[in-house]
């Protein structure tokens, strides 16, 4: 139990969340990474693979989630948070992905309203749901904030999304520093997304590599890249993911690729 007297910061670090194995916590040093989108895709991959998923949209304010598939739920993460509902009852079945959602508001500072103890509440109240999935994919809020510190701390497998350009992959490296230290027993991967071809993720990823193995204790893997793809922003326009609207693309391809991978190091 929290004491009240404590700082948010330092309760946030002391903060010890039941970590689920079936939990992926998605992350990214900064915003424009692809991080939802991907989580959305990832989602339904999984479902494809006979896994029962749910996607909790932990970055509010945003709620991408909702514009990308063409949600209007009414029932999100403001009735939890305001009281109104409890956390299982805003689950909504995505039936078009064969996967559940829990969504988010867009233009409210959501979780960031939670104190940390409401938030380890909620995190409980996730758990428990948890247990009904064979995957749970959080999508959290890049960068390190005490909500996305909860999440964080629930998951067993901790996954960064960056790109190639100079600014994700500076952010993406101190995300990780961070995350190391915070976390030493997570498992850290990394998936390079929008890059024109394999051979640019490759040549990212080694550059993330080289500075993680010269700088910190830990030298995340790389699970997979994601090739920039024209249809992706048609798929988003539609409220589609791309692989119902576009199965056979690059994109949709490098997706189930990483969701056939994510199982089999199972």
């Amino acid at each position: 139990m929290p004491l009240p007297n404590k700082p948010a910061s330092v309760l946030a670090e002391e903060a010890e969340v039941v970590k689920g194995k079936n939990m992926i916590a998605l992350t990214s040093g900064t915003r424009g990474c692809g991080k939802t989108w991907f989580a959305v895709n990832l989602s339904q991959a999984l479902s494809m693979f006979k896994q029962k998923v749910l996607l909790f949209d932990g970055d509010s304010g945003l709620s991408n989630t909702k514009v990308q598939l063409g949600l209007d739920e009414a029932n999100d993460l403001n009735a939890v948070i305001f009281g109104n509902r409890s956390l299982n009852q805003i689950v909504y079945d995505y039936d078009k992905g064969r996967f559940s959602i829990i969504t988010s508001n867009s233009g409210s500072s959501g979780l960031s309203m939670m104190s940390i103890g409401r938030l380890q509440i909620l995190g409980d109240d996730l758990s428990i749901i948890a247990q009904n999935y064979d995957k749970v994919i959080l999508d959290m809020r890049a960068g390190i904030s005490d909500a996305s510190k909860v999440l964080a701390g629930m998951s067993q497998n901790i996954m960064v999304i960056c790109t190639d350009t100079p600014q994700s992959m500076t952010e993406s490296y101190g995300l990780i520093k961070i995350l190391a230290s915070r976390y030493p027993k997570i498992n850290i991967s990394i998936v390079i997304n929008q890059v024109n071809s394999i051979s640019t993720g490759l040549r990212t990823y080694e550059i993330m590599e080289r500075a993680c193995r010269e700088f910190l204790p830990v030298v995340p893997k790389l699970l997979g890249i994601v090739r920039q793809d024209t249809r992706v922003r048609d798929s988003i326009r539609n409220q589609s993911t791309i692989i119902n609207r576009y199965p056979n693309s690059e994109a949709s391809q490098d997706i189930l690729a990483i969701a056939q991978r994510i199982l089999s190091h199972e």
